[in-house]
């Protein structure tokens, strides 16, 4: 229990301060992705497309892995659910390397 101790104590000053994070579940995994790249809007979208403001809705949005497309070699597609603005929408997103691509935003009825 001492040693147990000590190492908590060794890690907390070791991380303190450090931008570090558990992403164990798929979806966490995912939208730790997705929220490090640059997002781009919907070639037809207007210009209230604010890439900011996503970060909002990927806190609590979750992953349809049913409907997603993972086996891809290069830029993923991934459908996603949450709020934006306190309204049920959903994103098709296409994960490339160094951008995430707005295929379709569409509202959705709960």
């Amino acid at each position: 229990m001492i040693g147990f101790s000590v190492g908590l104590i060794f890690l907390a000053f070791v991380l303190k301060g450090k931008k570090t994070s558990c992403n164990y579940g798929p979806n966490d995994r995912v939208i730790n992705n997705l929220s490090k790249k640059n997002w781009r809007a919907p070639n037809n979208s207007d210009r209230r497309f604010d890439s900011l403001a996503f970060k909002g809705f990927l806190d609590k949005a979750r992953i349809d892995f049913g409907k997603s497309n993972t086996k891809k070699d290069s830029c993923k597609t991934y459908y996603m659910d949450g709020y934006w603005k306190e309204r049920p929408i959903s994103l098709q997103v296409e994960n490339c390397e160094k951008t995430i691509q707005v295929l379709q935003l569409s509202n959705r009825s709960e």
